[in-house]
């Protein structure tokens, strides 16, 4: 389980879908790490100086040179680690090329309003914020149906877990939050089939299972100091 080539350190918070998302992929690819958890309302100095452009998490120190961006840090991940575990991209560079389009529309159109859901205060903009993302994974059935070639598949990334089962599996704990919150379930059985089911798969994945939040109370007491 040793990192080759440096060790490797990542800076986050807890229930945040874009640090989850490389704590998957660092456990598919069996890597030991130093997980650092970031207080949002006081950044430490190493976070700031890791990203001074942006000053978010996540970000992964491997062998003391940052990289920051979640999508990012899972692609360089799969490229340096590329003989551990498996591969999160696919082989091909048109397979690549779809994931990495397909990842783009889950952060655009599913982490958008993601962000709106938690911080707009007005009610009317959340419920808007709610329908756009269930449009989206209406739009992400059809994908799924599609990368499946007429076969059986459980994940987006074929047999295993890819790059965009990581990117929009990474929201699935806050699917339940917004449950609470706006009184909508985004994520139903009865409008997308194949992507509930693949929902849950991935969720009790061994590599997520222990990653997603699942305590929506103690998710919302959290987000709370940043609304107040």
């Amino acid at each position: 389980m040793a990192a080759k080539r440096g060790e490797l350190k990542l800076l986050g918070v807890w229930d945040s879908p874009y640090v989850n998302r490389v704590q998957i992929v660092l456990n598919l690819k069996g890597l030991s790490y130093e997980y650092v958890e970031e207080d949002l309302l006081n950044k430490s100095e190493l976070l700031l100086q890791s990203n001074p452009v942006h000053k978010k998490v996540p970000v992964l120190i491997h062998d003391g040179k940052p990289i920051a961006e979640s999508q990012v840090i899972v692609q360089y991940l799969d490229e340096v680690f590329a003989g551990t575990g498996p591969s999160v991209l696919p082989a091909d560079p048109y397979g690549r090329a779809t994931a990495r389009f397909w990842a783009a529309f889950v952060d655009d159109k599913v982490g958008s309003p993601w962000h709106t859901i938690l911080f707009a205060r007005e009610a009317e903009k959340k419920a808007d914020a709610a329908s756009r993302i269930i449009a989206a994974l209406e739009t992400l059935e059809g994908a799924f149906r599609d990368c499946s070639g007429g076969r059986y598949v459980d994940y987006f990334g074929g047999d295993g877990v890819g790059f965009v089962d990581v990117v929009l599996g990474s929201y699935l704990g806050w699917f339940k939050v917004f449950e609470k919150m706006v009184g909508v379930r985004v994520l139903d059985a009865a409008r997308t089939p194949l992507l509930a089911a693949w929902g849950e798969r991935f969720a009790a994945a061994e590599a997520a299972k222990d990653v997603l939040p699942d305590d929506v109370d103690k998710v919302l007491e959290f987000l709370q100091q940043f609304l107040d």
